[in-house]
């Protein structure tokens, strides 16, 4: 059996490719075990400068795997029948990679490559940044299958597109196109398809050899600002500031201007 995650890393970025193209990469229990643990690895390595989440073939990921659901529904192969406590547990597990694509330190991409649908689309959402095929698709699905929504998705999209759109877009769960995610607020950027993964890669290396401490306190008060106060973020800001003024990156970047050149970050 082929592996549900592929990784790969290049110029500093950590590419997790999910990787069930037959099911348009729909969530197995062993491709979330294996995205928790790679995150959980990556967070804490000097080595990743950026995360970058996609999708093998034609799709990003099409959520729950609608197969498995009916099985489980139908009892088929289902061995010792788990308590609902047990499946609560089970899904929290999973839902950590949402949580760490949210939380650590590292700027996460999500490349969306092609249809994003249901615990899929939140994952994406998780991510720092949305990068967004012209062949992309989002939707929430979970009303179509009769679900309530996982992975953090109703707190993301809320954040991302405001209360009104979220409630829409759970309750109809109309598909839009890229082009409409990043009107909308969903995507940051829509690339043709032809160049998409040169423009990922060109983003995220970019991120990936920045100033790696900045970007840590960028992101900390960022996700501070979605519930913090304004004099709050002043605080913590005004910390921030002077902790990556006593870097090295800083003294660099600082050199690096005046002599009229690109910057070389060491993440020190």
């Amino acid at each position: 059996m082929a592996d549900h995650l592929l990784t790969e890393v290049k110029d500093r970025v950590l590419y997790l490719t999910l990787n069930r193209p037959d099911k348009l990469n729909a969530m197995s229990t062993e491709m979330m075990g294996a995205l928790v643990d790679n995150l959980s690895r990556a967070a804490t390595n000097p080595e990743i400068g950026a995360v970058v989440l996609t999708g093998a073939g034609r799709g990003f990921c099409s959520g729950g795997d609608i197969g498995g659901m009916r099985e489980r529904n139908e009892g088929a192969g289902a061995g010792p029948a788990q308590t609902i406590e047990d499946r609560v547990a089970g899904l929290r597990r999973g839902e950590e990679a949402s949580l760490m694509l949210h939380e650590m330190s590292k700027v996460t991409i999500a490349a969306v490559n092609g249809p994003a649908a249901g615990a899929g689309l939140s994952l994406a959402m998780a991510c720092d940044l949305r990068i967004a095929s012209d062949a992309a698709r989002f939707g929430t699905a979970f009303a179509k299958v009769g679900f309530s929504g996982d992975y953090g998705g109703t707190w993301s999209l809320t954040h991302l597109v405001g209360s009104a759109k979220a409630r829409e877009l759970y309750f109809l769960a109309d598909v839009i196109g890229a082009d409409e995610a990043l009107r909308i607020g969903l995507a940051n950027r829509v690339v043709p398809a032809a160049a998409f993964r040169d423009e990922v890669h060109a983003i995220a290396s970019r991120i990936a050899n920045g100033p790696s401490i900045a970007y840590s306190y960028m992101k900390a008060n960022l996700n501070a600002a979605l519930n913090h106060e304004f004099n709050e973020l002043l605080d913590r800001e005004a910390w921030g500031q002077i902790m990556t003024g006593r870097t090295e990156d800083h003294r660099e970047a600082v050199k690096a201007f005046l002599e009229k050149r690109p910057p070389t970050f060491k993440g020190r």
